[in-house]
């Protein structure tokens, strides 16, 4: 059962993954066997993460982009491609978020987490996606989406629609690129505490959260590990494609 979730040989591209979230997926990817590559702004962070891949008998590198540019996407692309040789792993988590009231909203704000959220999902599934469908790789492209991208959620109303197009994206692409082998799925956190969202949680929130959540607390990082697993694992889940996978401590299934 462990070749079954082994990614030993893959070479996984992480944008995000100097954040809290898709950085402790990376060092999962890493311990399963990847090679991973790590996309993002800040270096500091990058090599914090790399370190602990690095102790845990992982391998990785840091590329310093700005996701939401074509050009710095297909920078990435080209690197990746002269250092590893190949890439079959995407997961696309840099994000951003605001707890601005609708009617204040300004537009710089609204361009502001439509290009990080959405514009960057879009650029990069493009870009990886070409070198996919070109040299006819089995990959799997993994899209971090949000539960208010499934449901209303309230206070995070720009967060909330560049979320639902992830989801909406994903699913035209799984069902777009299947017949290839190309596999492309939604991994959908409920309340994980991250550096986007902690001025959004105040004590009020929290409590609403919590009381909205079977489990009755927040999820840990690591808890998003296996599931990001699954999807990534060509054997594992072969025929999951256009899924969206909720890792929400069954928030998604409570009413009143």
């Amino acid at each position: 059962m462990s070749s079954l979730f082994s990614l030993a040989g893959r070479t996984a591209v992480v944008i995000g993954g100097t954040g809290e979230l898709c950085g402790a997926i990376a060092e999962g990817f890493a311990e399963a066997g990847a090679e991973v590559v790590i996309v993002g702004r800040d270096p500091a962070k990058a090599e914090r993460r790399l370190a602990a891949i690095t102790v845990a008998g992982g391998k990785g590198y840091f590329i310093a982009a700005d996701a939401s540019s074509k050009l710095a996407i297909q920078g990435v692309l080209d690197e990746v491609l002269t250092k590893s040789g190949k890439c079959d792993i995407l997961i696309n988590g840099a994000g951003v978020n605001s707890a601005t009231p609708f009617l204040e909203i300004e537009e710089d704000e609204y361009d502001r987490i439509i290009n990080i959220n959405t514009k960057a999902v879009f650029l990069a599934c493009q870009v990886f996606g070409k070198y996919f469908v070109e040299n006819q790789i089995p990959a799997s492209i993994i899209n971090l989406g949000s539960m208010s991208g499934l449901v209303p959620l309230s206070r995070v109303f720009t967060y909330s629609l560049s979320k639902a197009a992830v989801h909406n994206l994903s699913k035209n692409l799984a069902r777009e690129w299947a017949p290839l082998g190309i596999r492309v799925n939604t991994l959908v956190p409920g309340f994980f505490p991250a550096e986007q969202n902690k001025k959004v949680l105040v004590p009020e929130r929290i409590a609403k959260i919590l009381g909205h959540t079977p489990a009755a607390r927040f999820g840990e990082a690591k808890e998003l590990i296996g599931a990001a697993l699954l999807l990534a694992s060509n054997e594992a889940s072969s025929f999951i494609t256009g899924h969206e996978m909720v890792v929400d401590g069954g928030y998604s299934s409570m009413t009143i």
